[in-house]
């Protein structure tokens, strides 16, 4: 399982840059470009430090990193998606895969909390 969200962490990073790759260079853009490549860069990034983790605590306090830029990516995909309605299809499809890392980080958040309270 882990495998496969490294794999789908670097895919969404990847279809973010190539989504912010679209837009004009200009002013307008770019700060919102430049965390958008940013935080979904470091999705990827910090969910593979968290498989490093030496412990179940430090694993579950990177989680929470990764549920962070998680949630920074969808809220730059959001400005993006009202500021511009050229793309608003890939945004959705990218919000959607957000969405969806989201859950499994969460989920997985609240599995290891519930195994370290019955020990």
């Amino acid at each position: 399982m882990k495998e496969v969200i490294k794999e789908k962490t670097q895919k969404f990073a990847i279809a973010c840059w190539r989504l912010c790759a679209k837009y004009d260079k200009g002013r307008e853009y770019d700060a919102f470009c430049r965390q958008l490549i940013r935080c979904s860069s470091s999705v990827g990034a910090n969910y593979r430090a968290a498989c490093r983790a030496k412990s179940t605590a430090d694993f579950i306090n990177k989680l929470k990193i990764v549920e962070e830029e998680t949630d920074e990516a969808m809220y730059f995909l959001e400005i993006l998606n009202e500021i511009d309605n050229k793309h608003q299809d890939e945004i959705k499809i990218l919000y959607a895969e957000a969405n969806e890392l989201l859950s499994i980080v969460v989920a997985s958040i609240k599995t290891l909390k519930n195994r370290e309270d019955k020990r």
